[in-house]
């Protein structure tokens, strides 16, 4: 009487649970091998109260943490490239982490960002991994691709008379920022933007009242966000972990990045090109 009840019982459990293991095998196979690759390009208006009108249009690409090698393999970044390319931007800035470990052939992939082609400049900072290991290779591999790499100092951009001016720190995590060294080289006039790995740094960069923006990356914005309950982010990412945010009178943004740790798997959280168009308040 109650074998035919049981059976049906038994066979619903089995359904159940091959149901369940199919769906995060797929879960699984979306994670690791769509997702990752799968990157999203973000267009953001950013009005700049001291912008100058002769910058206003302005375009600013920014790509963070590629993890070159480590997920990131050569085929990938040339598409960032290309997309980035597609963007025509005026500058490009990339926020650090460039690569996870330093072997020769992870480096040889920065070769690929030799490619960027905007109008003015492609700009770079430091990453705490890049710090983490021998800083002096990754600086070499930046600038044998042609790229500003600025450390506590300042680039500056000028259309005629008007400047803009973009600031990179070194590593807040390696305690290698001296934002009193890049305020010492920045002129008190024009607009000033700056890079730092570490988003939470915007809290310092704000208290000066010098900065519009402040562009970072570091947290990969959570890479694998688990839906009503966020994702695992960093230390000094746990602020301002993604997106854009408003500290005093400084926009604050973080990047999702390119690349990946640990897991090497995102979910709910597609790698990030951006893409700002500044505005002037004038």
């Amino acid at each position: 009487m109650y074998l035919p009840k049981f059976r049906f019982i038994l066979v619903k459990v089995i359904q159940v649970f091959v149901a369940g293991c199919a769906l995060i095998f797929l879960l699984s196979i979306y994670a690791h091998k769509i997702e990752p690759i799968w990157v999203e390009v973000k267009h953001i208006d950013i009005t700049l109260p001291k912008l100058d009108r002769a910058f206003d249009g302005y375009r600013i690409v920014q790509i963070s943490d590629l993890h070159a090698g480590d997920g990131t393999d050569r085929s990938q970044l040339e598409k960032v490239v290309a997309t980035v390319n597609a963007e025509h931007p005026d500058l490009v800035v990339i926020t650090g982490d460039h690569i996870t470990r330093i072997p020769k052939q992870h480096l040889e992939l920065l070769d690929t960002l030799a490619k960027l082609q905007p109008r003015d400049q492609t700009i770079s900072i430091l990453g705490n991994h890049d710090v983490q290991n021998d800083p002096v290779p990754v600086r070499a591999a930046i600038r044998k691709a042609g790229i500003t790499l600025l450390e506590n100092s300042i680039y500056t951009l000028k259309r005629d008379r008007a400047t803009l001016h973009i600031a990179g720190v070194g590593d807040v995590f390696f305690k290698q920022d001296r934002l009193d060294l890049v305020l010492a080289q920045l002129p008190s006039t024009g607009a000033a933007i700056m890079l730092a790995h570490e988003p939470d740094f915007a809290d310092q960069t704000a208290a000066t009242g010098r900065f519009g923006l402040q562009l970072s990356g570091h947290s990969h914005g959570g890479q694998v966000r688990i839906p009503f309950s966020g994702g695992y982010v960093p230390t000094l990412a746990e602020k301002y972990p993604l997106g854009q945010y408003q500290v005093g009178e400084m926009i604050q943004y973080t990047n999702r990045g390119i690349g990946m740790v640990i897991l090497y798997a995102r979910f709910n959280c597609r790698p990030e090109i951006s893409v700002f168009n500044l505005k002037s308040s004038g």
